[in-house]
């Protein structure tokens, strides 16, 4: 019976069940490779290596992750991702919400300006960036800091983060912001207790972007991060497994798969008003 109803939604709803088969397959697609990660994180050493791999393992071990908690410096280069993306997520998103404030509230010169600047800063290449940012932050005596790292980041974040916000800041009424005023309210007081927590889905869906922007970065980590290794994050953990002559693919599996695991929890914890979020920004 449900073959039959099947067959009678596609004869009656071909171009719905259509896109749902497509949405299907890129999500099988797109979920693959994570599928593949995991897979090879649990995998004993002999499948690994093994000429002919299957999707599937009969013998799952806990080998690849003793190895990669086995690392000393492990803990560290976690708790440094934290710090860089924590602090890259709480500064962008408080600038870039008094910035969009900023740009949409208020009348100035240049103000369309400094919007299309915005807007410029997105399209140049990070990778074009990196040698004029080493100088910079040598000059500013900064490398092999945690701040090489969390200042570059923060300056990416913020153009798309204001474009966004800018649509949440301006889809607050000003006759709410009249209305407060009346009321007693100070600029600050409207700024903070009204006016933030209407724009705060829009400030979840920009910080999930500048979260995995800087969780997962390896550029400016292996550019900037020299020779104090104490300070290094993440993504530079997987060249200890990553050896031209003999690499632990079960190590880089492995530690990949510890990566992902704080992005899909922050996804989680923020998922309502992430969605909210990107609705309030298509909206726009």
């Amino acid at each position: 019976m449900t073959v039959v109803n099947l067959v009678r939604g596609f004869v009656r709803r071909p171009g719905r069940t259509a896109a749902e088969a497509a949405a299907l397959v890129i999500a099988v697609v797109v979920a693959f490779p994570l599928y593949w990660m995991v897979l090879g994180a649990f995998r004993p050493a002999g499948e690994i290596e093994s000429g002919r791999p299957r999707p599937w393992t009969l013998a799952p071990s806990l080998d690849s992750f003793r190895r990669v908690f086995g690392q000393q410096e492990f803990g560290r280069y976690f708790v440094n991702s934290l710090v860089v993306a924590g602090s890259v997520v709480v500064v962008s998103g408080l600038v870039a919400f008094l910035a969009a404030t900023a740009v949409t509230r208020f009348r100035f010169r240049f103000r369309t300006t400094l919007l299309i600047m915005f807007l410029v800063a997105q399209m140049v290449p990070v990778e074009a960036l990196a040698i004029p940012l080493f100088f910079q932050l040598r000059n500013l005596g900064l490398l092999n800091t945690l701040g090489s790292l969390i200042l570059p980041h923060i300056a990416f974040s913020l153009p798309f983060a204001i474009w966004m916000l800018r649509g949440f800041v301006k889809g607050v009424p000003e006759a709410l912001e009249e209305a407060a005023y009346i009321d007693g309210a100070s600029r600050v007081r409207f700024l903070w207790q009204i006016l933030f927590p209407l724009v705060l889905p829009g400030l979840v869906a920009t910080s999930v972007f500048s979260f995995i922007s800087a969780w997962n970065d390896f550029l400016f980590a292996k550019s900037f991060i020299i020779s104090d290794t104490s300070q290094s994050t993440l993504p530079m953990a997987l060249l200890v497994f990553f050896k031209p002559d003999d690499p632990d693919w079960g190590g880089v599996m492995a530690a990949s798969t510890v990566m992902t695991v704080p992005v899909l929890v922050f996804f989680v914890l923020v998922q309502r008003r992430l969605v909210s979020g990107l609705a309030g920004a298509v909206k726009e």
